[in-house]
């Protein structure tokens, strides 16, 4: 894992019940909060990013899923919580990665979630 990337001006104490999303990030559990995903580690919360791995892709996966219309545009405000992976965003539906790409979503991987 690389150096710490603070994330600046953080308030909100991450922690169960704290109402953010749990994923699975290494060997440890992240939090999603407002399109980031954000580590406790001491007195301050790091930003954290899912690499490119064999788990999670970020190859063209065109990907028919049906937790979701086929014509859902995925971005802000679309009902799916985003996730930074491998330099650019991705939306969790039903556990998996999504990645808008053109008329379709790649598919890029399952994640462990929890509430």
């Amino acid at each position: 894992m690389s150096a710490c990337k603070a994330h600046e001006g953080h308030s909100h104490t991450h922690g169960a019940g704290c109402g953010h999303k749990r994923i699975g990030h290494e060997q440890h559990d992240d939090f999603l909060h407002d399109g980031h995903m954000h580590h406790v580690h001491g007195d301050h919360v790091d930003e954290h990013e899912l690499s490119a791995s064999a788990a999670n892709p970020d190859a063209c996966a065109a990907h028919a899923c049906g937790a979701h219309p086929g014509d859902h545009k995925h971005g802000a405000g679309c009902g799916h919580e985003a996730v930074p992976h491998a330099g650019h965003t991705d939306y969790l539906v039903d556990g998996h990665l999504h990645h808008a790409h053109g008329s379709h979503c790649d598919h890029h991987g399952q994640v462990s979630v929890t509430a």
